[in-house]
């Protein structure tokens, strides 16, 4: 009876390739939306179109950014915007910098520092409201480690 060895079965065993998404540069993917501004004497719209990835959501993935964590009256940290790069002003309204997330977390956390490199996992959402340019938000999200 032939032998199969077990790196073998193990490759059987495991998918040919993983999700496209995890395969995605996550910044890339939230930059990749496109926003149309549409104001006119009566009404403001703001049209996005999403790659497909983003649209339907995207679970438990992990993205590292810059932390600017808004921190409430008790020291603690329940949300906070991850921005892709701090060489640019991240907050001066640049259509030059590259991507910002809203991130909420699961859990209340302290000893976050503006500026601090953090890496967070959660469940990424398509931002669909028609009065915003926000593109994406991290839900139920958890910083590693924790």
């Amino acid at each position: 009876m032939p032998s199969v060895s077990r790196l073998a079965l193990a490759s059987a065993l495991v998918p040919a390739a993983m999700p496209a998404v995890a395969e995605t540069d996550l910044w890339a993917l939230i930059e990749g939306v496109t926003v149309d501004e549409i104001v006119t004497d009566t009404s403001y719209e703001v049209r996005k179109t999403f790659p497909d990835a983003l649209l339907g959501g995207v679970e438990n993935v992990s993205i590292t950014g810059y932390a600017m964590p808004y921190t409430d009256m008790d020291g603690t940290v329940r949300e906070l915007m991850l921005v892709s790069d701090m060489g640019l002003c991240p907050f001066c309204g640049s259509p030059d910098h590259p991507g910002a997330l809203q991130v909420l977390l699961a859990d209340a956390a302290t000893g976050i520092e503006e500026g601090a490199r953090i890496t967070v996992t959660g469940d990424l959402r398509a931002v669909t409201d028609p009065e915003t340019w926000q593109a994406a938000v991290l839900e139920g999200a958890r910083l590693s480690g924790s």
